[in-house]
């Protein structure tokens, strides 16, 4: 049977179109051949270029996750519990009989903004007949409010926290309290609020010093600051450890009196600061940060006119530094006399190093090999005193929210504004450092009778 015309058009139709795919396919081959053959005589692939992975086989079963990578969400506890169940059924409507939870959702949320609570405390009085006298009781409001003011200790500390940890500026706290807690206050009164909490709160700051004095490794460093228009800095001393403490202090000088005030006369720990000349007068075995030290050699061996000398000498001190890591790190519970011997070694080969170059008039390692013979007892402390780190990070991190602030605000005002916003800092700093919820523990500390109050009562 013949096929009609229209078959025989399709036909035709394919067989050209046949045709056509078969030249391209051959032009495709040839552009192939062509490409591998450039690819040959590049060589590697470019570096952007990343291998095929190879298929795990079949067989093997997936690797597992970690224990302590394998678990959801922990739920919290929920302070509301909202059941939904049918009564009837949906179809039949038919009433339901038995129960059986058949899943849970969390869903997280705020409260509605809850304004202030003002409360009028009213002070009434009575006649006593037999001594012909009016009677009223006497108003005892410690732990609630400063004084005669009208802020309770709640708001100054919800407001110290903004302004300390949040590092929120004065307007903005103020906006904070008028849309969230409908309370207006105005900046001078927000100003001498915190005021207010740092009298209340200074016996608590002076503890901070003392504890920070009596700790076995104590960092210092000092950064910029301005009080009212004249530059000055802010000194850290700090501590790490279950009684961390964050304690800082401003003063327009930038001397070894500074320090010295802060850190005692009798300190006997382990001081850990940068090499600026002013610790050098501090008492107690020191440790030198190798981070500034490494940083100085790297900007050395960056220099354009550093030669191979400069090269090899700014890598044997870094080589220095890195065996006694990795010694540290493999002999973590060394006993005193083999880290006495490790610390002997390091010493040596520091002096070695800096009488490489330190008499050689204007070579460009005179300078560090200096610093090498100058400090060659603060390097290898962190070898010799179990738990003494070897660089100062923890100051540096420390001054990093003061250094903020400085940032947000251009500093403070007056002396009083500087004791203010550094005393807050020293407290709330504290207690997150030792994993406390600044807020809660600042509450706690206002809600205290002060000293003078204490004696004052009956």
């Amino acid at each position: 049977m013949g096929m009609t015309a229209e078959q025989s058009q399709e036909f035709e139709r394919l067989r050209a179109e046949n045709a056509e795919l078969r030249q391209q396919l051959v032009a495709a081959l040839e552009r192939i051949v062509a490409l591998e053959a450039q690819l040959d005589q590049r060589g590697d692939p470019p570096a952007f270029v990343k291998p095929m992975r190879q298929k795990a086989a079949s067989g093997q079963p997936r690797k597992k996750r970690a224990a302590e990578h394998n678990t959801s969400r922990k739920r919290m506890v929920p302070t509301r519990v909202e059941r939904h169940a049918l009564e009837r059924c949906p179809e039949c409507a038919y009433r339901l009989a038995g129960e059986s939870l058949d899943y849970r959702r969390e869903v997280i949320e705020l409260p509605p903004p809850q304004s202030v609570e003002v409360i009028e405390h009213q002070v009434v009085k009575r006649w006593c007949p037999c001594c012909a006298r009016w009677r009223s009781p006497q108003l005892a409001l410690q732990g609630q409010v400063f004084g005669q003011g009208r802020i309770g200790v709640r708001v100054a500390a919800l407001v110290s926290y903004l302004r300390t940890t949040m590092r929120l500026p004065v307007r903005q706290v103020q906006q904070y309290l008028a849309t969230v807690h409908h309370l207006r206050l105005s900046v001078g009164e927000i100003s001498e609020l915190g005021h207010d909490v740092r009298q209340h709160l200074q016996g608590a700051a002076a503890e901070l010093l003392t504890q920070v004095r009596q700790q076995p490794v104590v960092h210092q460093d000092e950064t910029g600051w301005r009080e009212n228009g004249a530059n000055g800095y802010v000194w850290t001393t700090a501590s790490d450890g279950p009684l961390a403490v964050r304690y800082y202090q401003y003063s327009p000088s930038r001397g070894s009196v500074v320090a010295l005030g802060l850190i005692g006369g009798d300190f006997r720990g382990v001081l850990v600061s940068d090499f600026y000349a002013a610790y050098n007068r501090l008492p107690g075995r020191h440790q030198r940060c190798w981070v500034h030290l490494l940083r100085e050699l790297h900007a050395l061996k960056a220099e354009p006119t550093a030669g191979a000398d400069v090269v090899t000498w700014a890598a044997a001190v870094r080589a220095l530094y890195d065996a006694a890591q990795a010694w540290l790190t493999a002999h973590p519970g060394a006993p005193s006399q083999e880290r006495q011997r490790q610390y002997a070694d390091y010493y040596q080969r520091a002096c070695t190093l800096g009488q490489q170059y330190a008499f050689s008039a204007k070579h460009p390692c005179q300078v560090l090999a200096k610093r090498l013979l100058r400090h060659q007892d603060e390097l290898f402390q962190f070898v010799l005193q179990p738990g003494v780190p070897a660089d100062n990070n923890l100051a540096e991190r420390s001054l990093r929210p003061v250094v903020i602030m400085r940032k947000i605000s251009g500093g403070t005002r007056s002396a009083e504004g500087s004791k203010t916003r550094l005393m807050l800092a020293s407290l709330l700093g504290t207690w997150q450092a030792r994993g406390l919820n600044p807020l809660i523990e600042c509450l706690h500390a206002l809600q205290l009778p002060t000293p003078a109050a204490t004696a004052a009562s009956p």
